[in-house]
């Protein structure tokens, strides 16, 4: 496992003293205690997902819930009308779109045996959390 700047694959530690202060994932902190940060690595289709207004997140949770991919249909949508993404800025807004759009399909058409509705639930519960952490204005790491 490579360690550069206190950072590994699967995280980095900080000082309880100095915040801005980095230490080696699982050395002890001045409090004696260790702090641990792990960031997850989000494929295109997760990282796609838009940050929508709480009510319409749960319109389309609900949407997923009873007609698997509706409600990602839906959310597909809201990024023509400026929902943000984490990847808009390194792929557009038309290829978002379509990465939801696909996402839908996918629920869709895998909903026959189950997959597609559980990830469709799935997906309707991080539609959520991410319009939550927007409205409290928290950073979106879901």
């Amino acid at each position: 496992m490579a360690q550069k700047e206190g950072r590994t694959e699967q995280g980095s530690a900080k000082t309880g003293d100095n915040l801005g202060a980095k230490a080696m994932v699982g050395a002890p902190t001045a409090g004696g205690g260790v702090v641990v940060e792990v960031r997850e690595k989000k494929g295109p289709l997760r990282a796609a997902i838009p940050t929508m207004p709480f009510p319409v997140a749960v319109i389309c949770l609900f949407l997923n819930t009873f007609i698997p991919g509706l409600g990602t249909f839906i959310s597909a949508f809201t990024v023509l009308c400026g929902a943000r993404s984490e990847l808009i800025s390194e792929r557009g807004v038309c290829c978002v779109f379509w990465l939801n759009v696909a996402a839908a399909l996918i629920q869709i058409l895998t909903a026959v045996i189950m997959v597609g509705w559980i990830m469709s639930i799935f997906w309707g519960m991080d539609m959520v959390i991410l319009a939550r952490y927007r409205d409290q204005g928290l950073p979106q790491d879901v």
